[in-house]
């Protein structure tokens, strides 16, 4: 990996500036990182002083892509419009960002001659409702926009491989926390940012439902294990451990303790969400090592601390 020039697209986005920091860790100055964002998801100010060399724009701007990507031999391709209900609010930008912002990403590497490209995507969306652990030669059946739009870019990513001698690794993430999560709609996210507001933390459903819940150092862990192998496919990074909501919010209450009261408020189920899933992921392991480190028990109080250390820099309006 050393030596190489990556451009990371949403790079200022929760995994991204994750990503950053992992790779400077781990390879100091031995690489230069690119980064390209939008920021809608984002800040740079979120990124490591002199770590990267920032660009604000959309990859529905082929112009901006190409000019990026004329300066890498590998991208990561991280940006998207995430979120299985804002898919369904708006269908549109979903396919702009996630489908046509690709396309641009695959014909600037094409163009450029990028020799590897990782792509960001999911499992449970593209899946649909099925019975867990999902795993990679399950039929695609989404449910919403979001899964059909990560399909097709997942697709589109690996006919570009067939056809152009681009080397193509499709990550399909589980359901990712951790620091710099602000801007998330997801799960722990959402209910951490509720606890420090105050407010009570809705949850769509009885409690029941099933996730796959991985820490970011363990996927930013995934990315780099992939590219270290050169493995091409698909594989999902998850931790394989199922976990419901009720026991999830049971654990986010002993982390945040007593002088945080969590209220919780029931909602009915919201359309295109799925209901269980948690992934295998031996093909990851048995291909590149991937082998998930940090356990709920440690990976929530981490994120705890960074939402309160959050707080304290930018308080909760």
């Amino acid at each position: 990996m050393a030596g190489h020039r990556y451009l990371i697209t949403g790079g200022c986005g929760f995994i991204g500036v994750n990503l950053v920091r992992r790779i400077r860790d781990r390879y100091r100055n031995s690489v230069e990182l690119i980064v390209v964002d939008n920021e809608t998801a984002g800040t740079p100010s979120d990124l490591p002083a002199g770590a990267v060399t920032y660009r604000r724009a959309d990859i529905r701007d082929y112009a901006a892509v190409a000019d990026a990507a004329s300066r890498s031999d590998t991208i990561i391709h991280l940006a998207a419009q995430g979120g299985v209900i804002d898919s369904i609010e708006d269908p549109n930008l979903n396919f702009e960002v996630n489908v046509r912002g690709t396309l641009n990403v695959l014909l600037a590497a094409r163009h450029a001659g990028v020799s590897r490209l990782v792509l960001a995507s999911t499992g449970g969306a593209i899946l649909g409702e099925t019975d867990p652990p999902v795993h990679e030669e399950m039929l695609p059946r989404p449910l919403s926009p979001y899964g059909a739009s990560k399909l097709a870019a997942e697709a589109y990513a690996l006919a570009f491989g067939h056809c152009y001698g681009l080397q193509v690794t499709a990550l399909r993430f589980a359901n990712v926390y951790g620091p710099y999560s602000r801007h998330k709609g997801s799960a722990i996210a959402r209910f951490f940012s509720g606890i420090l507001a105050r407010r009570p933390v809705t949850v769509y459903g009885d409690g029941s439902q099933v996730r796959d819940f991985v820490f970011v150092e363990d996927v930013c862990d995934g990315i780099l294990q992939a590219l270290d192998s050169d493995v091409s496919g698909v594989f999902q990074l998850g931790t394989g451990q199922p976990t419901s909501i009720y026991s999830l919010l049971q654990e986010m209450r002993r982390v945040v303790g007593p002088d945080w009261p969590v209220e919780v408020l029931h909602e009915q189920p919201r359309t295109g969400e799925i209901v269980a899933t948690y992934c295998d992921v031996s093909k990851a392991s048995r291909s590149f090592g991937y082998r998930p480190k940090v356990t709920l028990e440690t990976g929530l109080p981490r994120t705890w601390r960074w939402f309160l250390d959050d707080a304290v820099a930018k308080p909760v309006q």
